[in-house]
């Protein structure tokens, strides 16, 4: 599994004009929360799932080698198999490496919910859906954790 994590003010996902998740880390107390685009390949399981929500949830990526857990700051989780792209022949990405949908999307809403379990407030996109995801990613900081 991965997590491509970016540190932000404010994220949102709209699905057919609807906003079905967003984020916004002042209502929380925090200055920033995280976008997470997570990836499924085809060896995840829900231990690994847990495990990279954990790791996601304690990682010091935020204000002062702070982590969301330290500062109780939201969390935007959105499904995203384009992380598993394998782009090192030609020119059309192979998303062989990534997990079909009905693979994929347990383990997806599996780290939401551990996410949630640990204490962190958590908003979803819509699996499968076509989204247009809205971010304003500070420093920039965008960093990809695997479990």
């Amino acid at each position: 599994m991965r997590a491509l994590l970016q540190r932000v003010t404010s994220a949102q996902v709209t699905v057919d004009g609807d906003v079905v998740g967003c984020i916004d880390p002042t209502e929380h107390g925090a200055p920033h929360g995280l976008l997470a685009l997570i990836g499924v390949t085809h060896s995840d399981t829900e231990s690994t799932a847990r495990a990279l929500a954990d790791k996601v949830w304690r990682l010091r990526i935020l204000d002062g080698e702070q982590s969301a857990a330290d500062l109780g700051a939201p969390v935007l989780v959105v499904s995203q198999f384009t992380l598993y792209a394998d782009t090192r022949k030609g020119r059309r990405p192979s998303w062989s490496a990534a997990a079909p949908g009905p693979t994929a999307e347990p383990l997806v809403d599996a780290f939401a919910a551990a996410l949630g379990e640990l204490g962190a407030p958590v908003a979803t996109g819509r699996f499968g859906a076509h989204m247009q995801v809205e971010s304003t990613n500070d420093g920039p900081v965008t960093v990809m954790v695997e479990a």
